[in-house]
């Protein structure tokens, strides 16, 4: 079952602050989703705020009728990610998906590293059908690590297994315009690196996936 996220404490502080702070609020209803996120979040469109890919997704959402649209396409899209990597963490966040890949869906790191296994390339290629199959989305892809060495180093290392993933996606066929990519270092861990078990767990790609132009377009266009 896809995690759902809808937070409407957070559009309120994009409204009045542009503050990003996501509040998961799981098993929400999936065509209304999109329709419930203000307009005023548009503020925040494409960017990847502090390692929040869940901040930047609902900061692009457009709202109203042709945000539900978008969101019954996002819908689809999130089912089939998880069919194709069952391991993956997939939740639908405003108008978009956040997809985590860690220890549990085999697109994982070994320490100090950022190279594909065998396993995370095999990984990689059944979400690249998906991705391929919906075209007109944005790919926000950023990468992390534990807290094992240098600050300066950890966010160049994260930046580079950001940056492998986006190869490989491009490599098998999707634009690279489709991509943005950043390294948040140690500063986002999703678990204290208080054990190796943890610290597997933070060194870690997340994507995000968003509406892009074209999409937004035909929404706005079959809406009206």
């Amino acid at each position: 079952m896809i995690k759902k996220i809808v937070s409407m404490t957070l559009v309120m502080a994009v409204i009045f602050s542009f503050t990003v702070s996501c509040t998961a609020i799981q098993n929400s209803n999936k065509t209304q989703r999109g329709a419930g996120i203000g307009v005023a979040a548009g503020a925040l469109v494409g960017g990847l705020i502090g390692g929040n890919i869940g901040g930047a997704l609902i900061g692009a959402a457009i709202g109203g009728a042709a945000g539900g649209l978008i969101g019954n396409q996002m819908d689809k899209q999130a089912d089939k990610i998880e069919e194709a990597v069952p391991g993956a963490e997939v939740k639908r966040v405003g108008e978009g998906i956040q997809i985590v890949f860690d220890d549990k869906s085999g697109v994982n790191f070994a320490l100090n590293s950022a190279n594909l296994t065998a396993d995370a390339k095999k990984n990689l290629d059944a979400i690249t059908e998906v991705f391929i199959e919906f075209p007109d989305t944005n790919l926000m892809i950023e990468g992390h690590t534990d807290d094992t060495g240098a600050d300066a180093y950890n966010m160049t290392l994260s930046k580079k297994r950001a940056q492998s993933v986006a190869d490989y996606f491009k490599a098998k066929g999707i634009s690279a315009s489709r991509f943005s990519v950043e390294g948040f270092g140690e500063t986002a861990p999703r678990f204290p690196n208080d054990s190796d078990a943890n610290r597997v767990k933070n060194r870690r790609v997340e994507i995000g996936v968003a509406a892009n132009d074209q999409m937004i377009e035909d929404a706005k266009a079959q809406s009206n």
